[in-house]
């Protein structure tokens, strides 16, 4: 298995993570963010009527997350404003750099 997705990942030109510094907390963000969709999406559901809808509320599901879920380590604020702000603030400093 390992095998198989190191090459589909260089089919894709993907470097893999993997046996790189910080995998430990990648694994921890990942397995932290899987609980949360289980918990929060999946079994809060009785029962799914099939797998379009559980890829359609899934779907819904990160882009909540991603856009209006406030998360307390990023200082109560949702991804899509602290990446705005990083891209902001990096683009305003290529400018001045520029000038």
């Amino acid at each position: 298995m390992a095998i198989a997705y190191t090459e589909k990942l260089a089919e894709h030109g993907i470097r893999p993570s993997v046996g790189t510094v910080g995998d430990s907390y990648d694994n921890a963000l990942a397995e932290a963010v899987n609980g949360l969709y289980k918990a929060e999406l999946i079994y809060s559901q009785p029962a799914w009527a099939g797998l379009a809808e559980v890829e359609f509320a899934t779907m819904n599901w990160v882009h909540w997350w991603n856009t209006r879920r406030l998360h307390e380590h990023l200082g109560y604020r949702t991804p899509a404003e602290v990446e705005a702000e990083y891209y902001d603030h990096h683009w305003r400093e290529a400018a001045l750099a520029a000038v």
